[in-house]
């Protein structure tokens, strides 16, 4: 038996939000998750933050996730990127911290979407 087949004239529904987040800054944010979402970047940023000073040199990181220097510098680009980390050169070593409120902004863009 097939049933007949209506179709409305109206739409079931009018949209509630007329818009959401603009582009740049759905990019922006998903940019920031991208970077946090890897659990070697989560270990680097904690590493950073419960060091000494707050900062941390990149020949201090690798040891602890056991992974290359090259490889850490390429994680440690990806945090800064996103503006997680903020990177000062010295002689040979590179230096990370945490940048000023980047956690609080990422817990604020959740709040946002």
């Amino acid at each position: 038996m097939t049933l007949p087949v209506t179709i409305a004239d109206t739409a079931c529904c009018t949209p509630s939000a007329a818009s959401g987040l603009p582009i740049a800054e759905a990019e922006r944010i998903a940019h920031l998750f991208k970077a946090l979402g890897d659990p070697t970047r989560i270990r680097l940023l904690s590493l950073i933050s419960s060091a000494e000073g707050g900062e941390a040199c990149i020949c201090d990181l690798t040891d602890p996730v056991g992974l290359s220097q090259g490889t850490v510098s390429h994680h440690m680009k990806l945090l800064a990127d996103a503006g997680l980390v903020m990177r000062e050169q010295r002689g040979k070593w590179a230096y990370f911290s945490l940048a000023d409120g980047a956690l609080n902004a990422a817990g604020e863009a959740l709040r946002a979407v």
